[in-house]
């Protein structure tokens, strides 16, 4: 890919909605596929209550909306402003209680997963039923929307057209939970029937390289259940 295709794909403009201002991809097919919409608003003459307490707005109780899922609350079931990255909102903008919890859980993807993702991990590949595998470093593209792998041979798996997503585990950690190994991964080539099949193994090397390997893989478990939510938005 050109430099000058790249710099069009990465290109982004603000823009200013009813919940606030966003810095969104310039072409609306490059955006990040972890991204949500912007909800429709419940309309102001449909709403007399609010949608959590039943509280009555009046004068005094003023009616807000959840930039998150476009409720509509009182102050004080909506009164908190949290970080919303998937909508690329520029400030942190009003939310529910509820909706604020999951943003908020959100926002450790944003500030460590992601940055695993995009730093990579070396993995050994297995590409359909092939016996032989290659060592390749694997990562996220900056835009998000492209899994990289680079080795002797390189290959890019557009993330929209991924299917399924296994983590394989083994053993127990001291804290009591399983450790992440590797991953099966089922996806879709334009113009081929049928779906193909990826393995990616962790190595075995002491070098801190599994390690990595294993942080990689975490971090694609919690992208893909983000990738899922969007797609049943």
């Amino acid at each position: 890919m050109s430099s000058g295709v790249a710099a069009r794909r990465d290109a982004k403009k603000l823009v200013r909605s009813p919940s606030g201002l966003r810095m969104v991809p310039e072409h609306r097919a490059f955006g990040s596929p972890f991204g949500l919409e912007e909800p429709q608003w419940v309309p102001d003459k449909e709403c007399s209550r609010c949608m959590q307490c039943d509280a009555k707005f009046d004068f005094i109780t003023r009616k807000h909306h959840c930039r998150r899922c476009g409720k509509c609350f009182c102050d004080r079931c909506c009164s908190q402003k949290v970080p919303l990255r998937r909508m690329c909102f520029v400030d942190p903008v009003r939310q529910c209680t509820e909706c604020a919890l999951v943003s908020h859980r959100e926002t450790e993807f944003y500030d460590k997963q992601l940055k695993v993702l995009l730093s990579g991990a070396t993995f050994l590949v297995t590409f359909g039923n092939s016996e032989k595998s290659e060592t390749m470093v694997c990562r996220l593209s900056n835009n998000q929307r492209c899994l990289i792998l680079d080795g002797d041979s390189h290959c890019e798996i557009e993330i929209a057209h991924v299917c399924t997503v296994q983590i394989l585990t083994e053993g127990f950690t001291a804290g009591g939970s399983t450790r992440a190994t590797g991953m099966f991964l089922q996806y879709t080539v334009p113009g081929a029937e049928g779906t193909t099949q990826l393995k990616l193994m962790a190595g075995e090397d002491a070098n801190g390289s599994r390690r990595q390997a294993a942080a990689w893989l975490a971090a694609m478990h919690k992208a893909t259940r983000l990738l899922y939510e969007s797609r049943d938005q």
